[in-house]
């Protein structure tokens, strides 16, 4: 687990990146060589940042980015304080809960932050990638954007809430459909899904967004914030209990022998063996 009472962020160690233009919150996953692979650090960055974006007049929308050939490739297990360790299974479940709902306060404030959050996605955008992009008020996705929840197949249950955003953007059953079978998704399914509101070539990726991001920062800020909080407490009303409950089916698959048996499968390239314990 990491320290999460820091403020600061160590030079070189950055995963995401904060530039204000032109009213308009840049934010943008910078670790391309990692595939913006995320990692509880990546969470702890998001939280510092959202904080800023929070009050400050000059950004009136953000635009949420990634560098690089994919948007982020998932949870990064190599990063430094990835699992969760306890003297035993009952304490690293606990420990596990609380870390869970430590992030799901961090997205929580993402998510909700007052100005409008547009996504530009590009390439794999899979698992909790999948899930930081529905958490973006508006999506747009390049032609060669494939989304997926994969969590399934390495046993563990969807953690941050994505199934349950697709739930509520595309149907349960369709939220069923991806997360029960970790199947990917192309940017054209998405967008008939409503997951994405807008497909272009990846050519005209960025400028289409930030295009989309300026004509919001553009309108007036109380009329503009306005409108997303009505609109999100019409259709998150039951977020938080669920979000709760999320918390702890990931508690629970991430201590299971299963989620180490999909892990190792993976890094072995076999198929699983899951004995469901």
């Amino acid at each position: 687990m990491i320290d999460t009472t820091r403020t600061d962020v160590p030079e070189g160690e950055e995963r995401l990146r904060l530039d204000v233009e032109d009213g308009i919150g840049v934010l943008t996953l910078c670790r391309p060589a990692k595939l913006n692979a995320w990692s509880w650090e990546s969470t702890r960055q998001l939280g510092l940042l959202a904080d800023r974006i929070r009050f400050d007049p000059s950004v009136r929308a953000v635009l949420l980015r990634a560098e690089g050939r994919a948007f982020c490739a998932g949870i990064d297990v190599s990063a430094p304080g990835g699992a969760i360790t306890g003297r035993s299974g009952a304490e690293r479940a606990r420990a596990y809960y609380e870390g869970i709902r430590w992030a799901h306060e961090r997205f929580t404030a993402f998510a909700r932050l007052p100005q409008p959050v547009v996504a530009a996605v590009q390439g794999h955008c899979l698992g909790f990638g999948f899930e930081l992009a529905l958490m973006a008020d508006i999506r747009l996705a390049s032609r060669d954007a494939v989304f997926a929840l994969p969590e399934t197949r390495l046993g563990l249950a969807v953690d941050a809430g994505g199934d349950l955003r697709i739930a509520r953007e595309a149907g349960a059953g369709w939220a069923k459909f991806l997360a029960l079978t970790g199947r990917q998704l192309d940017a054209a399914t998405a967008e008939r899904l409503n997951l994405v509101q807008l497909v272009v070539e990846r050519a005209d990726l960025e400028e289409t967004a930030r295009t989309v991001a300026a004509e919001i920062a553009a309108n007036a800020p109380l009329a503009v914030q306005g409108v997303k909080h009505d609109i999100d407490a019409y259709a998150e009303t039951p977020m938080t209990a669920a979000l709760d409950r999320t918390a702890l089916s990931a508690a629970l698959t991430l201590t299971s022998d299963d989620a180490a048996e999909g892990y190792a499968a993976k890094g072995a390239r076999r198929a699983p063996r899951f004995e469901g314990k």
